[in-house]
This record gives structure tokens, sequence and C-alpha cells, in this order.
């Protein structure tokens, strides 16, 4: 048999059905990605194209999650159809096995596999960028404006705007009122009502323009200061009025993006790779500043070597200045009276603490009695103050390094979450392959049905290990990949159960129950040959 025909076969039986099944899987998890943010995009006045622009950020970031459902979907659907139609069953009898047939789809899927870790690692950190600080803009955005009957419209800064009844064309207003707080700071308020009035946006649509009839405008105000401080207020009537509002405000405004550009999902592999060096050189950086504070407030915790270090100095120190002490002793009597009237000196000598006389040292009960009664009181201050600065400190390096650490395992899983996405298009390849050629069912129906159930096992671990690592029970390289790890055995079993024998496989335990209940939910149709009457 002629193998490049065979590739050919297989290849062009898999990529029709690949591709239908890439764009239907991408469809399905942008739409479900948008309805999650429809409550912030919804009457934020987002126009079309950049609705447009905000759906081709999320496609590019759902990529790696529709592939690996293409390739489980298209897999099976190829060599169900092959096992189907019995053509599986005549490779087998021309000495072909089910590794050579599956080979061509190797081939192909490994390049999926290529092409779904580029996209994770350049893309899509891109698209996430782009897409957040959108996102961000729109959440900053105001409302479009709306203005409805019998309620206050808070909309312009410093105004609130109540509309009694509008006409049907949207123009002509009805019993208005106007509250203008602007200036509330500085004690003024001001209110205007009108019987009725018009209201439209000009035509380079910048300006909002009210214009009311026949109204009065109230003013109030203090002036002076004091208990005898008047308040005037002042009563204008109108037979016109016009006010101006800049629509300015309402603009959408390009957030700078370098504020985003730190967030694990937008860096890549290396990017990743340097933000969990600098998180780890950061939490011992602070863990080695918090033995330092600690070391210094209390002498127990100090290192052996300084110890014996510091008694040593502190030896040489008493013998030096007991030499200079006897050699002032001998020093002739004037020497002796400009060190003995050096107040520096007598300073020094008169901050001695005085230790208390002890007759039996293993009397004591507290290393606090060898001193004073009138300084224990003073100490006793002095060490619930450091114990108290040592804490505060202590609470603030465990909740610093506890964010730390939080974001050390959202970095690392992102990092082995690019890579374990694309090894999970070969994993079901070989998990979808094989469920084709022992169930024997290809089409539509049943590979969509089968991808659903494996892929959502497939994301229901994922969001597992997640969570787990996110809880420091596992470590999050691990956790990316554990998904990967529990189905691989079953890829495994299937392969080598079909690469043996296809239909003793429907007598194995394990594959049993499901080949039955996929007979039953999608019965085979018998081919009926044409009779000829006699």
């Amino acid at each position: 048999m002629d193998f490049k025909k065979l590739d050919r076969l297989l290849v062009t039986s898999f990529l029709p059905p690949f591709v239908a099944t890439f764009f239907i899987a991408l469809f399905v998890l942008v739409m479900q990605t948008l309805w999650l943010y429809i409550d912030e995009i919804a009457g934020k006045g987002v126009g079309f194209f950049l609705m447009v622009e905000l759906l081709a950020y999320m496609s590019v970031s759902m990529i790696p999650l529709a592939l690996p459902i293409a390739v489980l979907v298209s897999s099976v659907m190829v060599m169900g159809n092959l096992s189907e139609n019995y053509e599986l069953s005549s490779f087998k009898s021309a000495g072909i096995s089910l590794e050579r047939v599956m080979r061509p789809l190797l081939g192909v899927v490994f390049v999926i596999t290529i092409f779904s870790f580029f996209c994770s690692n350049n893309f899509i950190p891109v698209s996430n960028l782009k897409f957040r600080s959108r996102l961000y803009d729109i959440r900053k955005q105001k409302p479009t404006l709306n203005m409805e009957e019998g309620l206050f419209n808070d909309d312009f800064k410093g105004y609130s705007i109540r509309i009694g009844k509008k006409s049907p064309n949207n123009k002509t207003i009805y019993n208005v009122l106007i509250v203008d707080y602007s200036e509330s700071s500085d004690g003024r308020l001001a209110e205007i009502s009108a019987d009725s009035g018009e209201m439209y946006i000009t035509e380079d649509e910048r300006f909002f323009i009210m214009q009311l009839f026949e109204g009065f405008q109230y003013q109030e105000g203090s002036v002076g200061s004091g208990s005898s401080a008047k308040t005037p207020f002042i009563r204008t009537h109108f037979r016109e009025w016009r006010k101006v509002f800049d629509l300015k405000e309402f603009e959408m405004s390009r957030t700078d993006e370098d504020l985003f550009k730190s967030h694990q999902t937008m860096l890549t592999v290396s990017q990743l790779h340097e933000a969990v060096d600098s998180i780890e050189m950061s939490m011992q950086s602070r863990i080695d500043d918090m033995q330092g504070n600690v070391r210094k407030e209390f002498y127990v915790f100090r290192e052996e070597d300084r110890l014996k270090r510091k008694e040593t100095d502190t030896t040489q120190q008493i013998v030096r200045q007991v030499d200079e002490g006897i050699n002032t002793a001998n020093a002739p009597p004037e020497e002796r009276a400009e060190v003995g009237g050096n107040p520096e000196a007598v300073g020094r000598r008169g901050n001695a603490i005085p230790q208390a006389k002890l007759d039996h040292l293993d009397t004591l009960t507290s290393i606090i009695n060898t001193f004073p009664v009138f300084k224990h009181s003073e100490l006793y201050n002095k060490a619930k103050s450091s114990a108290g600065q040592i804490s505060a400190q202590a609470e603030s390096t465990i909740r610093s390094l506890e964010r730390k650490r939080k974001a050390r395992v959202d970095h690392v899983f992102e990092m082995h979450s690019k890579f374990s996405m694309a090894v999970a298009c070969i994993l079901f390849l070989f998990i979808g392959a094989p469920m084709g050629a022992i169930v024997q069912k290809g089409g539509f129906g049943y590979p969509l049905l089968i991808a659903i159930i494996f892929f959502m096992v497939y994301m229901i671990l994922t969001i597992f290990s997640k969570n787990i690592s996110e809880r420091f029970v596992i470590e999050p390289g691990f956790a990316a990949w554990l998904s990967c790890i529990i189905m691989f055995p079953f890829g495994f079993l299937l392969t080598y159960q079909a690469m043996n024998d296809y239909k003793n496989v429907v007598s194995s335990r394990l594959t049993r129950p499901i080949a039955l209940l996929f007979y039953r939910l999608f019965p085979k149709k018998e081919k009926v040959k044409p009779t000829s009457d006699s």
C-alpha cells in the first residue's frame, strides 16, 4: 500500500473537522468569557469597533484552550469514521498497525503543539495587555447620558438634574429642576426650576445644552464669619436660561499600558523566570532584614561567632581600661587632677549602673535580680517596648511574605501552564484516536460528547490544581502539570489496548461500560444489502 496516499488520506480527513471544531470551540469560549464582563461593558456606550477589538483580544487568549478541544474532537471523528467503515480493519489486515496510522496525525498535532506554545508565549501576553487596558478604560468610563423622567441624574460633576416629563421627540422637556452644588465647598448653593425647556447635543457631540423657559433661579450662601454671619438668599425670575455642559468627561481615555505589564498573564516565559527570581530574592532580603532586627534587639539570638568576638573585644577593652587606670594612678598629681576634672570622664563614671550585692548566685530566680530594684521597672519597660517592636515587624514581614509567596505561585503556575497546555494537544490525540477506534463512532454527535467529557475533566483538574497550589499545598510547577499527569495513564491505556486488539478491548473491564453506554446512545446502523426478486 502506498504510505504517501495513506498519510494524505489521514491528514485531509483530520484538518477539515479540526478547523471547524477549533472555530466552534473558540466562539463558545469567547462568548463565555464575554459574559463574565457583560455587566461592566453594558451601558457604557461601547462602539462597534471597540467591541470587535475586545473580541479579537479575547479570541487570541482562548486559542490555547480551543486547540486541545479541536484535536480531541477531530481525532475521535477521524478514527471513529475509519473504524465504523471498516477501513481500520482493512489497514490491519494489510499489516498496517495503529501506530503507523496515527503517525501522520501525530506529526500534524506536533506542529499544532508548537504553535500553541508560540501563541501562549508571544501572542497572548500582548493580547492580554491590550484587553486589560481597554477593559480598564471601559470600567472608568461613565455610563452614556440618559435623562429619565422623574429621576435625578448625577452624570455631570457638580450638578443634579431632574426632568418631570419628556416629549416623544426626546428634546422638549417639562418641570425641570437643576441643583447646582459645584461651589458647595464655599457654602454657595443654587437651584434652577423651569416649566419647560429643550435639551440637545451639538452637532460635533462635544456639548450638551439645556435651554429652559419661564423659571426661577435660587441662590444662597454665607457672607462673613462668626455666629452673627448673615446668609443671603437671592431669587431671580428668567424667561430664558441656557446651560452648556461639556461632554469631555464622557469620552473614553486610553490608559498607559505600562501599568499592567508586570502582571503574570502579560509576560513571556523568560520574563516570568526573571520575575520569579526577583520575587525570591525579595523574599530572602525581607527575611534577612527581619533576622537582623531580631539579633539587634535580643542579644541571645546573635550568632555564636559574633558572641565570641564580642566577648573577646569586651575583655580586651576591660584590660585596656585597667591598664590605663594603673597608669593614671602612677601619673603625676597634675595629670591625675586633669583626668579627675574632665567632665566627660566624670560623666562616664557617673553613668555606670551600680550592681546589686549578691551573696549567693544560686539563689537567683531571674536575671533581672542581678540589677538594683529601682532599675527593674525601667528594664521591664524597655523589654516590653523591644518585644512590641519586634512583634509588629514580624507581623508586617509575615503579611509581606504571604503576598510575595502568592505572587510567586501565580508566576510559576503561569510559566508552566504555557508548556502544559501545549502538551495537552498531544495527550488528547492519544485519548481521542483510540476512543474513536474502540467505540467505532464518527460524525459530530458522539465525538463532540466524548470530547466535552474529557475536556471538562481536564479543566476541573486544572482549576483544582491551581487552587491547591494557591493554598501552598503543592508546588505550582507540579500543579500546572497535574492535569496532564492524571490524564496520561488513560491515554496510555487506551492507546495500548487499541493497538493490540480493537474488538477484544470492548470486553475490558475499564472500557466495557463506556462502550456499552455509547452503543445504546448511538446504535450502529446495519447496512442492508438489496435483494433481487426471484
